[in-house]
């Protein structure tokens, strides 16, 4: 397909995570219900993972983002870079934390993984493409500049670069 570049194409916003892929990492078979995550206490019950506590005896799994945690295999990336960023560097990321602060209390799954210093700005990297790509709006909707998405379907994968 014209345009494409090693399985990823660039989107319009409206295009955005459309028609998802298959996830790696959500299950394959019914999980337990109820079933609590043992390294972040998130809990699986009625077909949806949230903070409630999990009653006790309750069967015990990773839950998807903590999978994506310990094998280091983020599902977004989003560069943040340019000369405003870095003189806003800190006002950023402090909205970039706001927005994961936000989702994650109705989505326990969309988490940063970290923020890391990369050429020019940061990478964030995250547990979910929603995430990722909510981050992304949120800083070009508060300070403007460029931002283009990448995805690629196959993967479940979300790239977002922010420049301004």
């Amino acid at each position: 397909m014209k345009g494409e570049r090693g399985g990823f194409r660039p989107l319009r916003r409206k295009q955005l995570l459309v028609g998802l892929g298959d996830d790696a990492y959500k299950s394959k078979h019914k999980l337990h219900d109820p079933t609590r995550c043992p390294r972040c206490s998130a809990s699986f019950h009625a077909g949806r993972w949230t903070w409630d506590a999990a009653p006790r005896g309750a069967h015990e799994q990773l839950c998807p983002a903590c999978h994506r945690i310990e094998d280091r295999f983020p599902a977004g990336y989003v560069t943040l870079a340019g000369e405003y960023f870095r003189g806003h560097r800190d006002e950023i990321l402090g909205l970039v934390k706001n927005c994961e602060k936000k989702e994650k209390v109705e989505h326990p799954l969309q988490r940063i993984m970290a923020i890391e210093d990369a050429a020019g700005g940061v990478l964030v990297t995250t547990t979910d493409v929603h995430l990722a790509r909510n981050i992304a709006e949120h800083v070009h909707d508060a300070c403007k500049g460029s931002l283009v998405f990448h995805y690629s379907k196959e993967d479940n994968l979300l790239r977002a670069t922010w420049k301004r």
